[in-house]
């Protein structure tokens, strides 16, 4: 398998055509005085988004979702980052910033051994493949995305986890010079998410260090990020520096910053209302019409049996 690697240039200065969503009036309540915009998916003059460089030798996976895949420019100018800003546009805008090589990855915790793994090593690790996931975002947009990476598994695989791990922490970039909103303290920088370990060794969750064919994008969490499909996307954290096996059940940015919004599991429930909108809708990127949202993002039939017995309201 031939690996190009991509280049370090900046992409285009970028507007978005969307909106923040409610996520803007938590963030404005933190003294960040956000500006108002249009709904996602409403047609406004935006510059097209920079291409990468393309993996070769990507395989397509049997779980892959046959879904019409939400416009690469949707995904590129649309979206979470905020290490680089809270706008939905400012990700675009200012991660040109983001220097992508050299990149590493430590492994620490409960393993048997602390590891710090180069990124073009773990490119080596398995064949990269394409797999066309749901992504459901909290504010209540959604989309489908063919990713490219492979499976989390094949790093823990590496890691010689120990009996002791119960849980994985993933610890994205916290630079404040190459991300200039980690100067701001409206979160508690890094940012860290987690997930149970069997959520994390399911084979759905994957490690993604691209999408549509290309190297991931600088605004969409590159060089690697986490991709668990059935959760709501906050949980994938982008620009993964440290991965944490850990024994107990972890606080993470958004269970400290606002416990009553994001609860740790955060699967996609739709009888679960956000404490200041609704979560049984949703709009895709690129559409006008809402549409039900799907238990588990529609992943129920594959990860249902990892949460029996749990109350999922309370869970949540």
């Amino acid at each position: 398998m031939i690996i190009r690697r991509p280049p370090d240039i900046a992409p285009s200065e970028i507007t978005d055509p969307g909106v923040y969503n409610r996520r803007r009036e938590f963030l404005a309540g933190l003294g960040l005085g956000l500006a108002a915009a249009a709904l996602p998916g409403r047609a406004l003059a935006v510059a097209a988004p920079a291409h990468g460089a393309r993996f070769e030798g990507v395989v397509p996976n049997v779980v892959t979702l046959d879904e019409k895949a939400t416009p690469f420019d949707s995904m590129t100018t649309y979206g979470n980052f905020y290490e680089f800003g809270p706008d939905k546009e400012s990700p675009a805008r200012n991660a040109h910033r983001l220097r992508t090589r050299p990149w590493t990855i430590t492994v620490d915790g409960a393993v048997k051994t602390p590891k710090t793994f180069a990124l073009d090593d773990i490119l080596k690790w398995a064949p990269l493949e394409e797999r066309t996931y749901r992504l459901r975002c909290v504010e209540g947009w959604s989309a489908v995305v063919p990713w490219v990476g492979f499976p989390f598994a094949e790093l823990a695989k590496r890691a010689e986890v120990t009996g002791n791990a119960k849980f994985v922490e993933f610890w994205s970039l916290a630079d404040a010079e190459q991300m200039p909103f980690v100067r701001i303290p409206f979160l508690d920088w890094p940012y860290v998410e987690a997930i149970r370990l069997d959520e994390a060794m399911h084979p759905l969750t994957i490690l993604a260090f691209g999408m549509y064919g290309e190297v991931m994008p600088k605004q969409n969490g590159a060089p690697v990020r986490l991709v668990v499909p059935w959760k709501y996307g906050f949980k994938g954290a982008k620009s993964i520096v440290r991965i944490r096996f850990v024994e107990k059940q972890p606080e993470t940015v958004w269970t400290k910053t606002a416990p009553d919004e994001y609860g740790f599991y955060s699967n996609v429930n739709p009888d679960v209302p956000h404490k200041r909108w609704s979560q049984a809708n949703e709009r895709r990127l690129g559409e006008f019409f809402r549409r039900r949202t799907l238990p588990f993002n529609g992943y129920a039939e594959q990860v249902g049996q990892l949460y029996t017995g749990m109350d999922l309201k309370r869970y949540f």
